[in-house]
């Protein structure tokens, strides 16, 4: 085999590889890309012809709980037997979308049967118009990002808006009052007691008090992101501006990069969401301009993470991998940085395509350093992105 075939394989090897990742978190398996990586060091060690070699060693790097056997046994069996890889992609996201449409569909069904104590002519007219509307609704849901033309960006935006972020909570190392605590609170507890003379009667705990774990989001703004960048924003603001009362999300930091880092959580601290994304528009010098990624980390690394990273936040980076800059500094700092956070999420619009292979520098240099390797394209990724970022 020539060495231009065996680049060719290889290649093609790693497509196969990160769709049956991206298979089996339909199933809830987690799976990193580091496991992702080591299956194709064990792979070297096995004949691919035989299938039976080829399972075991994707079970013992991929799997790490009994439970998701069942699942890990049946995606393998597809993913074996599958020839076109637009069909196991067709496959994932059918499966995500048939699940989110049945839950969505017994619940409209479960709430119209409440309400249909009559059953007229006038009730089958509006299930009638509530279903067009859920139909239509689906499929915006469904639609790429950089497809989207005048009300159908409004109502994306009205539903990035509704949406809600929330982050699992963390245990931090201040104390609260708590009548179950193991700690004694001595100061309350002689406090409370003085009523008896000074006895220990009634003793009050204390515990590790717990918050919501900070978010940082770099977004990549050069022109080879520029069908997504505006509406990606939208979405930065919607997570730093959460509707309910109790915030999911302790804190957002939000920058943007294409040459140069720039800061954006002050301009984005606006309550008018326009004017909010309009002086982001303006902070940013480098709009639609080349791609330096290593650089903008390198300059992240050594002037933010210190003070954004060191209570335990995740952080998202949201590029299409396309890179100017040098390889080996992006590979270095994607390394430092994931050191520093508690996950390390990347997000990129055109994995959502069926023909996306990750093969350009920028991405083959961040995978090993990637906790989750997630698309961005439609309304649905975000959804999962929620679904993801709700069980860190």
């Amino acid at each position: 085999m020539t060495e231009a075939a065996a680049e060719t394989a290889r290649g093609h090897l790693l497509r196969n590889i990160v769709l049956f990742g991206r298979l089996l978190r339909v199933g809830s398996l987690d799976v990193t890309p580091t496991q992702l990586r080591d299956w194709v060091a064990a792979l070297e060690l096995v004949d691919l012809a035989r299938k039976r070699d080829v399972k075991a060693a994707a079970r013992a790097v991929l799997v790490s709980r009994r439970r998701d056997l069942p699942w890990f046994d049946k995606a393998f069996e597809l993913f074996w037997q599958a020839r076109d890889p637009r069909q196991l992609e067709q496959l994932e996201l059918g499966l995500m979308i048939q699940r989110r449409t049945e839950r969505t569909k017994r619940a409209a069904i479960r709430k119209l049967a409440l309400n249909d104590n009559e059953g007229d002519g006038s009730k089958e007219t509006d299930r009638t118009a509530q279903t067009a509307l859920y139909s239509a609704r689906e499929a915006l849901r469904r639609k790429d990002f950089a497809q989207l033309e005048g009300d159908e960006l409004d109502e994306i935006k009205q539903l990035m808006t509704s949406m809600r972020w929330e982050l699992e909570t963390r245990r931090t190392r201040r104390l609260k009052p708590s009548s179950g605590g193991h700690r004694l609170d001595l100061r309350r507890t002689l406090r409370r007691n003085l009523a008896h003379g000074g006895e220990l009667i009634d003793l009050v705990g204390r515990e590790r008090r717990h918050r919501r774990r900070p978010l940082v989001l770099l977004c990549d703004t050069s022109g080879s992101m520029e069908p997504y960048s505006r509406l990606l924003l939208h979405f930065i603001y919607a997570v730093s501006h959460p509707r309910s009362a109790d915030p999911g999300i302790s804190r957002v930091e939000a920058f943007a990069f294409g040459t140069r880092l720039t800061r954006l959580t002050r301009e984005l601290a606006a309550r008018d969401v326009d004017r909010a994304l309009q002086a982001a528009a303006h902070r940013i010098e480098d709009w639609g301009g080349g791609t330096r990624t290593g650089d903008a980390l390198r300059e992240f690394n050594f002037n933010w993470s210190r003070r954004l990273l060191g209570q335990g936040a995740a952080v998202l980076i949201i590029s299409d991998g396309w890179d100017r800059g040098d390889i080996a500094l992006l590979g270095q700092e994607m390394e430092r940085l994931h050191r520093s956070c508690h996950r390390l999420i990347w997000l990129n619009p055109l994995l959502g395509s069926p023909n996306y292979q990750p093969l350009t520098r920028g991405i083959v240099a961040a995978l090993p350093h990637i906790d989750d390797f997630l698309p961005v394209h439609n309304l649905a990724s975000l959804e999962q992105l929620g679904d993801l970022l709700a069980a860190l």
